[in-house]
C-alpha cells in the first residue's frame, strides 16, 4: 500500500527512447538554447555543455511525475539559469575559465541561485531559487553516487 507521504507514488518509469521524446515534448527548443543565450560565438559551445548538464535533471523531474505546470516552471527557470551563467561568464573573467560544473557550484547552492538581472520580482526570484535548490540537491546526490567506491 502506498502511503500518503510516499514520494515514490508519483514516479514515472519510462524507457530511453520515450525519455528523449518526453524531454523534447517538455523542451522542444532545448537544442536552440545555446544559440539563444550566446553573447559571442564561443558561448555556443559552453551553452551546449550547460544544456547537457541540465538534461539529467530535467529527466529526473519528468520521472518524478510532476504536474505539467510545475515541469514548465522548472524548465523556464533552467532557461533563465543557463542565460545567467553565460552572462556571468562575461562579467567575471574568473568564471570564464571555469567548467560548467564549477560554474554551477559557484552560482547555486542549497539555499539560492544567482540573483537574476535584469531584476525580477521577489516572488519570481524565490521560485527561481527553489529550482536552483532542487538542481543543487540533484547534482550533489548524483555526484555522491558517482563517487561511491
Amino acid at each position: 500500500m502506498v502511503g500518503k507521504n510516499d514520494k515514490t507514488k508519483n514516479n514515472v518509469i519510462i524507457g530511453d527512447a520515450e525519455d528523449e521524446a518526453v524531454l523534447l515534448a517538455l523542451c522542444p527548443d532545448l537544442p536552440e538554447w545555446p544559440q539563444r543565450w550566446h553573447i559571442e560565438s564561443s558561448d555556443i559551445a559552453v551553452g551546449e555543455r550547460i544544456v547537457e548538464a541540465f538534461k539529467p535533471f530535467l529527466r529526473h523531474l519528468i520521472r518524478k511525475g510532476l504536474a505539467p505546470k510545475t515541469l514548465k516552471r522548472h524548465r523556464d527557470h533552467l532557461w533563465m539559469l543557463g542565460g545567467e551563467l553565460i552572462r556571468r561568464r562575461h562579467d567575471d573573467p574568473d568564471l570564464k575559465r571555469q567548467s560548467v560544473s564549477e560554474l554551477l557550484s559557484e552560482l547555486i547552492d542549497e539555499e539560492t541561485g544567482p540573483l537574476i538581472w535584469p531584476h525580477i520580482t521577489e516572488s519570481q526570484q524565490e521560485a527561481f531559487d527553489a529550482t536552483c535548490r532542487k538542481l543543487h540537491r540533484f547534482l550533489s546526490d548524483t555526484s555522491a553516487v558517482a563517487h561511491k567506491p
